[in-house]
């Protein structure tokens, strides 16, 4: 893990309240794996005490950068996007476990949910590169979604919207069932309730499925253990332990408990 003072080179909203910032922090960068966390301090000294996870987007070539995705929710990430280019950002990292891609996969089927593309695009690129296929599932409320454009050339992108604007009318979940004959593994990342329909599916049962989990974190060490959930192998810490898990073992979870 690396505490940094990293150097904002780039600030764009892509989406109506979401930005993309890339990072000069090649200390973080040069380590990081897709689905790990960076913590950042999003105000002044002393502002706000609680720093926030984020997901560690993409990472340039050469790991010297790397990009958060993030949506503007409250006064923390407002002040987050509210910085320029040359404005330094306080954050530390790498943390968390990752995703775990087998090295006998070679068809990826990645399902997300509203924000949930943060950590999925790095592993789609890392998959890429190592000559896996990749599929892209993308869930939103309406047509506003994460740029295609932005997305490797290589990424299937298969689009659902519940109001029907794009895609698939419906859920996101509503797609699986078509690529689990085809996908040698699942990541996931999304909303509870995507989880929780994930869960009740019986085609999935057979399928090695990771879902990357989404809580508030105090510490973000393992110190606080305030982002700890119970699952079959007992309790376990979001961020010391996860932000991925097996969803196999979160069968007898209390989805409900989750819902921030």
């Amino acid at each position: 893990m690396k505490q940094s003072l990293a150097s904002l080179t780039t600030n764009r909203e892509i989406m109506p309240g979401i930005h993309l910032i890339w990072l000069e922090s090649p200390e973080i960068a040069s380590t990081a794996q897709p689905g790990q966390f960076v913590m950042v301090r999003c105000g002044e000294v002393n502002e706000l005490l609680l720093r926030r996870p984020l997901s560690i987007h993409q990472v340039d070539t050469t790991k010297a950068k790397m990009a958060l995705l993030f949506n503007v929710v409250g006064k923390g990430t407002r002040w987050l996007s509210q910085r320029k280019a040359g404005d330094n950002i306080d954050l530390f990292g790498p943390l968390g476990n990752g995703f775990s891609v087998s090295h006998n996969s070679r068809n990826l089927l990645l399902v997300a949910g509203g924000m949930g593309i943060a950590p999925l695009y790095f592993l789609a690129t890392e998959a890429l590169r190592n000559g896996c296929s990749v599929t892209l599932l993308c869930g939103t409320p309406t047509a506003h979604r994460y740029p295609e454009s932005l997305l490797p050339h290589q990424v299937e992108l298969v689009t659902a919207t519940e109001d029907g604007t794009v895609g698939h009318k419906g859920m996101v979940t509503d797609l699986i069932p078509d690529f689990i004959g085809w996908a040698d593994q699942i990541f996931a990342c999304g909303p509870v309730p995507m989880y929780r329909a994930m869960a009740q599916m019986k085609e999935l049962k057979e399928k090695p499925v990771q879902v990357s989990l989404e809580m508030r974190m105090g510490c973000g060490l393992g110190v606080c253990y305030g982002c700890t959930v119970k699952t079959r192998s007992g309790l376990k810490q979001v961020c010391k332990d996860g932000p991925v898990f097996d969803l196999s073992d979160l069968t007898d979870i209390n989805w409900d408990e989750l819902i921030l």
